[in-house]
C-alpha cells in the first residue's frame, strides 16, 4: 500500500521522541501541548493492552497517535489477569480452533520476538482422574495445541504416570490423579507488559497520557472529530482533534459509546474473576496445574515466590472501576484447590486477593446471549471505532484490526500493520545481558539473582534504572518491607514508566499490593518519600497519598469479608479515590 503523504512534515515528527518511550513529568507537560496543538490522525481511548496495543499499531504504521487514559495504565482489567499468554487449551473442547491458533501464534511472537524480556515459559500438570477415556481425550487436545503452534519455544507435552506426576507436583492427594499430562503455556506480569507496550508507543512518537479523562466527543456535522479531555489531576480541560477516535475501554465500552451519542453495534457484559496469592512453600511443587471446575478451570501458576490460584467467573453490574472480591468468591477457590491438595490452604495463607473484569461480548438479548472471547470491532459512527471482547493474548491483533476498521475515517491510504516485527522497549539486547549478568552484578554491587530479577522487568532497560542509583547508592537497597524491589525501582516508575500515584507504583509498577501479606502498608511512606521529588510532593501531598493507599487497602481487606457482591461493592466504592477530580462515567 502507498505510504501517507507529507508524513514527514507532519507535526508529530517536530521533535524526536525519547529512545526509550519516556513517560515521566515533563514528558506529560509536553504531551499536553501536544494534545491542544496538533491535529491526530488517531486518538485512542483507553489504557489498558488493546489501547496501547492499537496505539502502537497506528504509530508505527506512520500515523500521528495519542492515546489517553483516565487513570493509570493497565488500571482495569489489563492488570487483573490470570497473567498468562496462552492459547486458551479450554476453548479446543468449545471448537474454537481459530481463537486458540491465533492466541498460540501471538504467545510464539511474544516469547521469541516482541517481549522475551517479559513473556516467559511456564509448566503445567494437567492431572488425569478417568482410566479410561480421559488420557487418549486430552492427549488429543494437547497433540493439536502443540501442532497448532504450541510446541515452538516450549517443550511438547509429556505423559506422567500418578507416581511421576507426585515427583512434578507433590502437593496433590495421591487419590487426586491416576496420572497426568505436563504442557507448557507462557506468563508475564500483565501491568508491566501493558506499561511496556504503551512506552513503546511513545518511542515511536505517540502521545501517551494518563490521568486524562475523556468527558465530550467533538464533531462536524454527522461525524466524531475528536475527544473533549480534562486532565484529572489539576482539572485543565482541552478539545483533541482527530480523524478517527478508537474506543478501547473495555468493560467501559457501553458508557464511553452512550457519552458519543452513538448507538453501539454490540454490548459489552462485565464478568468478574478473582484470584488469590500464596507463598509458593504452601504448594510444593514444580509446576503449576490446571484443574476442572464444575463450571470452567482453575489455574494454579507459579509466580516467583508465591502462586496465583484462580479464577472464578460471575456477573458483575456495580462499580466497574473497583470490582470486590467476595468471602464467597475466596471460598470456592479455596475450596476447589483443596480438593486436590494433601495440605489444604487456609484464609491466613492468603496474602494477596484481586478482581478483575472480562469484557464480554454480549448478544442484544441478555437470555439468548452467547458470551464469547472473540472481539469484535465495528465502525459505529463516522470517525469512531470501538474494539471489546477478546483476550490478553491477542491484544496484538486486536489493536490492529482497530486501527483497520479505522482506516475509512483517515486522508490517504495507509500501511499494513507490522507490529509482529516490532519488538518492545527493553528487548533489544536482553539475551546478552542475561549472560552478563554476572559482571553487571559485580559493577553495581548485587547479587546476580537480582539482576536476573530486574532484566526480566526491564530487559535492556535495566542500564536506564541502575543509573538513577548512579549519586546514591542507597536506591540500590530493598524497599522497605518489600524486599523483592530495590528502592531505584520505585523512583523509575515515576521518572520513566509514567506512575503518578502511590497506588500506581504500588499496585501496578511493582505488585507489592499482592504478594505481601500487609499489601503495601508497610512500605507506603518509604515508598512516597521515594518518589515525591521526582512528583514534586509536599508532605501534605505525601500524606494525603499514604492516607488514600491505606484506605484502599482496608477497603479491600474488609470488602473481602463480605458474603455477596452489594455489601462487598459498598464498602470498595467508599474509599477516596486517588485522582481526585475523577468523574464518572470514566474512560
Amino acid at each position: 500500500m502507498a505510504t501517507r503523504k507529507n508524513a514527514a512534515a507532519s507535526p508529530q515528527t517536530h521533535a524526536e521522541p525519547p529512545i526509550t518511550g519516556r513517560l515521566g513529568p515533563a514528558e506529560r507537560e509536553e504531551s499536553w501541548k501536544r494534545l491542544e496543538a496538533e491535529t491526530f490522525d488517531v486518538v485512542v481511548v483507553g489504557g489498558g493492552v488493546v489501547g496501547v496495543g492499537a496505539a502502537l499499531d497506528a504509530a508505527t504504521r506512520g500515523l500521528r497517535v495519542a492515546l489517553v487514559e483516565a487513570r493509570d495504565l493497565a488500571s482495569g482489567t489489563s492488570s487483573r489477569s490470570s497473567k498468562l499468554f496462552h492459547g486458551g487449551l479450554r476453548y479446543l473442547e468449545q471448537l474454537e480452533f481459530g481463537l486458540v491458533r491465533e492466541a498460540l501464534r501471538e504467545r510464539e511472537l511474544m516469547l521469541t520476538r516482541i517481549a522475551p524480556h517479559l513473556v516467559k515459559p511456564v509448566a503445567f500438570l494437567y492431572p488425569l482422574t478417568n482410566r479410561v477415556w480421559e488420557r487418549p481425550y486430552t492427549a488429543a487436545g494437547l497433540f493439536m495445541y502443540d501442532t497448532m503452534g504450541g510446541a515452538r519455544s516450549v517443550p511438547g507435552q509429556k505423559h506422567l504416570t500418578r507416581a511421576g506426576a507426585q515427583r512434578l507436583v507433590p502437593a496433590l492427594k495421591r487419590d487426586a490423579l491416576i496420572g497426568g499430562i505436563r504442557y507448557y503455556d507462557a506468563q508475564a506480569d500483565d501491568a508491566r507488559h501493558t506499561m511496556m507496550v504503551g512506552r513503546t508507543a511513545a518511542h515511536y512518537g505517540a502521545v501517551v497520557r494518563t490521568s486524562t479523562q475523556v468527558v465530550g466527543f467533538l464533531r462536524e456535522a454527522d461525524r466524531v472529530s475528536g475527544v473533549r479531555v480534562r486532565d484529572v489531576e489539576d482539572g485543565r480541560e482541552v478539545d483533541v482533534r482527530a480523524h478517527a477516535v478508537i474506543n478501547a475501554t473495555g468493560v467501559w465500552t457501553d458508557e464511553l459509546q452512550r457519552l458519543s451519542g452513538s448507538r453501539g453495534r454490540f454490548r459489552v457484559r462485565a464478568s468478574k474473576g478473582v484470584h488469590i496469592v500464596v507463598p509458593r512453600d504452601r504448594i510444593v511443587a514444580e509446576a503449576g496445574m490446571i484443574l476442572r471446575t464444575e463450571k470452567s478451570v482453575l489455574f494454579v501458576i507459579p509466580w516467583r515466590n508465591h502462586w496465583i490460584v484462580g479464577t472464578t467467573d460471575t456477573d458483575w453490574n456495580l462499580d466497574l472501576a473497583h470490582p470486590a472480591a467476595t468471602k464467597h468468591d475466596i471460598d470456592y477457590i479455596l475450596e476447589h484447590v483443596n480438593s486436590v491438595l494433601a495440605t489444604p490452604l487456609t484464609h491466613e495463607d492468603i496474602e494477596g486477593v484481586y478482581a478483575g473484569l472480562r469484557p464480554l461480548l454480549a448478544g442484544e438479548s441478555d437470555s439468548t446471549s452467547k458470551l464469547s472471547r472473540e472481539h469484535a470491532v465495528a465502525r459505529v459512527a463516522p470517525g469512531l471505532v470501538a474494539i471489546a471482547g477478546g483476550k490478553y493474548t491477542t491484544y496484538r491483533v486486536m489493536g490492529a484490526d482497530a486501527v483497520d476498521a479505522a482506516h475509512v475515517d483517515l486522508p490517504g491510504r495507509i500501511q499494513p500493520s507490522i507490529t509482529d516485527k516490532v519488538p518492545l522497549v527493553g528487548a533489544d539486547g536482553y539475551h546478552a545481558l542475561v549472560n552478563q549478568a554476572d559482571q553487571l552484578a559485580a559493577k553495581h554491587g548485587l547479587h546476580p539473582y537480582r539482576v536476573r530479577h530486574l532484566l526480566d522487568r526491564y530487559g535492556s532497560l535495566v542500564h536506564e534504572v541502575l543509573s538513577l542509583a548512579a549519586d546514591n547508592p542507597e536506591l540500590l537497597k530493598p524497599i522497605p518491607a518489600s524486599p523483592d524491589y530495590l528502592q531505584v525501582e520505585a523512583v523509575y516508575a515515576v521518572s520513566h514508566e509514567g506512575a503518578m500515584h502511590l497506588e500506581d507504583v504500588l499496585t501496578r509498577r511493582t505488585r507489592i499490593s499482592i504478594e505481601y501479606a500487609h499489601r503495601g502498608v508497610d512500605s507506603a511512606e518509604a515508598v512516597a518519600r521515594l518518589v515525591a521529588p521526582v512528583l514534586g510532593w509536599d508532605e501534605d501531598t505525601i500524606k494525603r497519598e499514604v492516607e488514600v493507599y491505606n484506605a484502599r487497602v482496608e477497603s479491600e481487606r474488609t470488602s473481602q469479608t463480605k458474603a455477596d457482591d452489594q455489601a462487598a461493592d459498598a464498602v470498595r466504592a467508599a474509599a477516596p479515590e486517588a485522582r481526585p477530580q475523577l468523574t464518572e462515567p470514566v474512560s
